[in-house]
């Protein structure tokens, strides 16, 4: 798979997990972190915001055998970690293995979900 396929396959799983109910949004890793804070100053007023991918990782497994994907999320306080970490892993591993089938790749999926933080709900007014 080609790195544009590496890629999708960041967007496929992203879209898995932030749709699974609990799942506030996904993480950056540190690298994503820190190459945002290394690049140019905007010039515009507009935030830089991190894409929903950057949450995700995708390597090949050792010796070509899969991939492995982790996956950083933070959590409504109002799931239960457990079972909303489970369903996140259970839907971003079939949308990716779904994915691979359809450009005739079958290679299993490792995933690995990391839950960063609970977030607090929003106080209401």
């Amino acid at each position: 798979m080609t790195a544009s396929g590496t890629t999708m396959l960041l967007g496929v799983a992203a879209e898995a997990a932030l749709a699974v109910p609990g799942v506030n949004g996904l993480q950056p890793r540190l690298a994503h972190c820190l190459a945002a804070a290394a690049a140019p100053t905007r010039t515009d007023t507009m935030p830089h915001r991190m894409p929903p991918e950057a949450g995700i990782r995708a390597d090949r497994a050792p010796a070509g055998s899969g991939w492995r994907i982790e996956v950083r999320c933070v959590l409504a306080e109002d799931h239960r970690a457990l079972d909303t970490a489970k369903n996140v892993h259970d839907r971003v591993r079939t949308a990716v293995t779904s994915h691979l089938a359809t450009h005739g790749v079958a290679e299993p999926v490792t995933v690995t979900v990391t839950v960063t933080r609970i977030a607090a709900r929003a106080a209401t007014v």
